[in-house]
C-alpha cells in the first residue's frame, strides 16, 4: 500500500473532482472517421481502437449482434464491440459511476450512423437498490464493489452511491428482444465479476454468448477457482484473454486461475467452433 492511500483510508481524503474529455478522430479501414471522447482524468490510460482489434473481434461477432459491457466505464470495450455489430446491433453499456458516465453517454452519441450504444446507468446486481462502491481517487476512476476482500488491502478509501438493478430481471423487463441476439458478454467489476456471472448464469445458459471476465488482482484463491467451475458447468472452455487481437489465449484449467495475479478470462461456449489458433499468454 502506498503512503498516500493509507492517509486516504485514515480520512485525510481531498474532495472529489470532476474532469472533461476532448474529442479524438481516427480512420479506420472499411468505417472511415470515427469519433471518440478520451476522458482526461490523470488516472486514465490512454486506450485505442485499431483495425487489428475490429478484425479480432470480427472472428466472434458480426453486424445485428448484441453485446453486454458490464462496468463499461469510458466506453473503451464498449466502442469497438459497436463498430463491428454496427447501427442493425445493440450495446447495452452499463455504467453506475456518475462521474464517469457523462463519458460514456458522450461516447454512445459521437458516431450514430455506425453504433447503438445504449447507456445504463446502474451496476449489475441480484436485486434493484442502492450500493456503496469504493474507489481509489477523489476522481472516482477504477472502483466498485469489493465482496470479502478487506479494504486494507483493496485500498480504496473513496465511496460513492450507485443504482444498482437486477440485471437479467432489467434485460428480461426492458431488452427482450435483443436476447436472443445476445453474443457477448463483458464484465470488468474489480472483484464481483463472479457475483455477477453466477446472476446471468440462466442468461448464459440459454444464449450462449462469449464472455470476457476480469479476475481481479485482490481476489482470493476460492473465488478465482469457483468462477472457472461456474464457467466450465455451463459449458464453457476457458482461455486466459490473449490480448485485444487475439482473444482465445491459452486454455486453462481450475488450477490456473491462481498463475497470475490479475488477468482476464474468455469463455468460448462449447458449441462455439473452436478451430481457431490458440496463442500463448504470457506474463
Amino acid at each position: 500500500m502506498k503512503a498516500r492511500e493509507l492517509l486516504y483510508l485514515l480520512g485525510f481524503r481531498p474532495t472529489p473532482r470532476r474532469y472533461g474529455t476532448v474529442i479524438h478522430t481516427l480512420e479506420l479501414p472499411g468505417l472511415g472517421p470515427v469519433r471518440r471522447a478520451p476522458w482526461l482524468h490523470p488516472k486514465e490510460r490512454a486506450k485505442e481502437v485499431s483495425e487489428e482489434m475490429l478484425r479480432e473481434l470480427r472472428r466472434y461477432l458480426a453486424p445485428g449482434d448484441v453485446a453486454l459491457d458490464i462496468g463499461a466505464h469510458t466506453g473503451d470495450t464498449t466502442l469497438p464491440l459497436a463498430l463491428v455489430v454496427g447501427v442493425t446491433g445493440c450495446v447495452l453499456a452499463l455504467e453506475p459511476n456518475p462521474y464517469v458516465l457523462p463519458v460514456l453517454v458522450e461516447t454512445a452519441a459521437l458516431n450514430p450512423h455506425l453504433t447503438r450504444i445504449v447507456p445504463l446507468p446502474y451496476a449489475a446486481a441480484d436485486r434493484d437498490g442502492e450500493l456503496e462502491f469504493e474507489y481509489s481517487d477523489a476522481g472516482f476512476c477504477n472502483g466498485g464493489l469489493h465482496p470479502g476482500i478487506s479494504r486494507w488491502r483493496h485500498a480504496h478509501a473513496f465511496r460513492l452511491k450507485v443504482q444498482g438493478r437486477d440485471l437479467p430481471a432489467l434485460l428480461e423487463r426492458e431488452y427482450a428482444k435483443l436476447l436472443p441476439r445476445l453474443r457477448w458478454v463483458k464484465t470488468d467489476t474489480e472483484g464481483a465479476d463472479l457475483a455477477i456471472l453466477q446472476t446471468l448464469a440462466p442468461l448464459l445458459r440459454r444464449h450462449r454468448p462469449y464472455v470476457r471476465a476480469e479476475v481481479y488482482e485482490h481476489l482470493p484463491a476460492a473465488p478465482r477457482r469457483q468462477m472457472y467451475r461456474l464457467l466450465a458447468e455451463l459449458g464453457y472452455a476457458v482461455h486466459r484473454y490473449g490480448g485485444d487481437t487475439c482473444f482465445r489465449g491459452e486454455l486453462l484449467t481450475e488450477a490456473d486461475m491462481t498463475r497470475w495475479r490479475h488477468f482476464d478470462v474468455f469463455a468460448v461456449p462449447a458449441a462455439s467452433d473452436n478451430s481457431a489458433p490458440v496463442a500463448t499468454a504470457t506474463d
